[in-house]
C-alpha cells in the first residue's frame, strides 16, 4: 500500500460528503446540472457582500509597498486590533490585539489551537452529531476523541453526559454553534452550566479544561437569535472561527482563533498558538486577506437570502411528513432519516436525483444532512422530488 492504513482508513471514515459529492457529479454528467439538486456541501453559492469588492479593489489599485511579504506570524497587528474591536462589542472584558491570532482559516485555527494544547494521549470530547474533520484533526496533534451525545430531541447540550465522559486524560471539549450540521445555538444558560461544571471539574483535578468554540455560522443566526460570547461563560476557551460562511470566502482561507482574556496564563497560551501556526506550516495567515477582512468586521452575507432557503425547505418537508429540529443558524437541515437505514435512504433520495449526506458521516445514524447554501432555483426545483421521496419512504 502507498499510503499508510490509518489514513486510508481515515479516507474510508470521512468519505461520505466525497461520495455523495462525486456522485452528483457522475448524475450531472448524464442528467445535466438543472436535473440534479445536489444538497451535500457547505459550499455558498452566494457572493460576497459588495464592501468585500470595493475594497479588494482599493487594495490592488492602490498597492502597498512590502503588501506580500512576511510579517509576524499571529498576523498584522491591524487585522489582530480589528477582531478585538469586534469581539469586544460583546465581551464584558475587553479583547486585545495580543489575544488573536490570524489563521488559515477555522480549520488552521483549531489545529494550531489543538497543538498548543494537547500532549499524546489526551483525550478531546466531541459532540455528536459533529463535523466529522474534529476526528482527524485531534489526531494530528496525538490526541483521541470521545463522542458525546447531545439531547436527542433537540441536539441541546447534556451538561450530565459532558461530566460523565471527562477522564483524567480529558484535555478540551469541541463546541460548533451554531452547529453543523443541526443548526442549534447552544443558549448562554446551557453555557453558563457548562462553564461551572468544567470549573468545578478543574478544582477538583488541578488540570485546565479548554472549550475551543468553533463559530463560522456565529453571523448566521435567525429569527432575531443571538450566539452568544463564549467569553461570558467558560473562562479557558478559545473563540475559532473564520469568514468562509459570514462574507462568503471559502477559498480564501482567512480566519482567526482568539483566547478569553480571563484565560489562566493566557499569554503563554498564545505564545504557544503563534510558534504552532508557524511550525505546523501555515507561517502566517494569507496577507492579502488579512489586509482586506481588516476592514470587514462588521460586514457580512445578507442571512435573509439563507432565511428564505431555510423557511421553503423546513415548511415543504414537515408538510410531507419529515421530522427535523428547525435551524437557528447556519445553513444545514437534520432531518430524521424516515427509514432506519440512514444509508439506504441516501440512495433512496438518488433515485430522485437528489443528493444528501448520511448522518452516520457526523456521528449520528438515523439522520442526514442537507445543506441549502444552494441557488434558490435549485432548491425550488427539488421540491417535487422530495414528494415522490417521502411517498417512497411511506409518508
Amino acid at each position: 500500500m502507498a499510503i499508510s492504513t490509518k489514513v486510508s482508513a481515515f479516507i474510508e471514515r470521512a468519505s461520505w460528503i466525497r461520495k455523495m459529492f462525486e456522485e452528483g457529479t457522475r448524475l450531472k454528467a448524464i442528467h445535466g446540472d438543472d436535473n440534479v439538486f445536489d444538497f451535500t456541501l457547505g459550499n455558498p453559492s452566494t457572493e460576497p457582500p459588495e464592501a468585500f469588492n470595493k475594497a479588494l479593489l482599493q487594495l490592488a489599485s492602490h498597492p502597498q509597498p512590502g503588501m506580500h511579504r512576511y510579517m509576524n506570524n499571529a498576523g498584522y497587528p491591524e487585522t489582530r486590533e480589528a477582531v478585538a474591536r469586534h469581539l469586544s462589542r460583546t465581551a464584558s472584558s475587553p479583547v486585545e490585539a495580543r489575544h488573536i491570532v490570524m489563521t488559515c482559516g477555522a480549520g488552521g485555527a483549531l489545529n494550531v489551537a489543538l497543538k498548543t494544547i494537547l500532549d499524546p494521549g489526551d483525550e478531546v470530547l466531541i459532540l455528536a452529531p459533529y463535523f466529522v474533520e474534529y476526528i482527524f484533526y485531534v489526531d494530528n496533534h496525538g490526541g483521541t476523541t470521545r463522542s458525546v451525545a447531545t439531547r436527542k430531541d433537540s441536539f441541546q447540550l447534556d451538561i450530565d453526559a459532558i461530566e460523565a465522559a471527562i477522564g483524567p486524560r480529558t484535555r478540551a471539549i469541541i463546541i460548533n454553534s451554531p452547529n453543523n450540521p443541526t443548526g442549534v445555538i447552544y443558549p448562554a444558560a446551557d453555557l453558563q452550566a457548562l462553564g461551572n461544571m468544567l470549573a468545578r471539574k478543574e478544582r477538583e483535578s488541578g488540570r485546565t479544561l479548554f472549550v475551543l468554540s468553533d463559530e463560522p455560522y456565529a453571523r448566521l443566526a435567525y429569527d432575531d437569535a443571538t450566539v452568544p460570547c463564549i467569553f461570558e461563560h467558560i473562562r479557558n476557551a478559545v473563540i475559532i472561527t473564520s469568514h468562509s460562511k459570514d462574507l462568503a470566502l471559502p477559498g480564501e482561507r482567512i480566519g482567526y482563533l482568539a483566547a478569553n482574556p480571563a484565560m489562566d496564563d493566557v499569554q503563554q497560551f498564545i505564545e504557544g498558538a503563534v510558534f504552532c501556526n508557524r511550525v505546523l506550516g501555515f507561517v502566517n495567515a494569507p496577507a492579502m486577506m488579512q489586509r482586506l477582512v481588516a476592514g470587514l468586521q462588521e460586514e457580512s452575507v445578507d442571512i435573509a437570502d439563507y432565511q428564505v432557503k431555510r423557511d421553503m425547505l423546513f415548511e415543504h418537508l414537515t408538510r410531507l411528513g419529515f421530522r427535523t429540529v428547525k435551524p437557528q443558524g447556519g445553513f444545514y437541515l437534520f432531518p430524521e432519516s424516515p427509514i432506519e437505514d440512514d444509508v439506504a435512504f441516501t440512495r433512496m433520495a438518488l433515485e430522485h436525483r437528489v443528493l444528501v449526506v448520511p448522518g452516520q458521516g457526523f456521528g449520528a445514524p438515523g439522520y442526514f444532512r442537507i445543506a441549502y447554501c444552494i441557488p434558490m432555483q435549485t432548491i425550488e426545483a427539488s421540491l417535487p422530488a422530495w414528494e415522490k421521496i417521502a411517498r417512497d419512504a411511506g409518508l
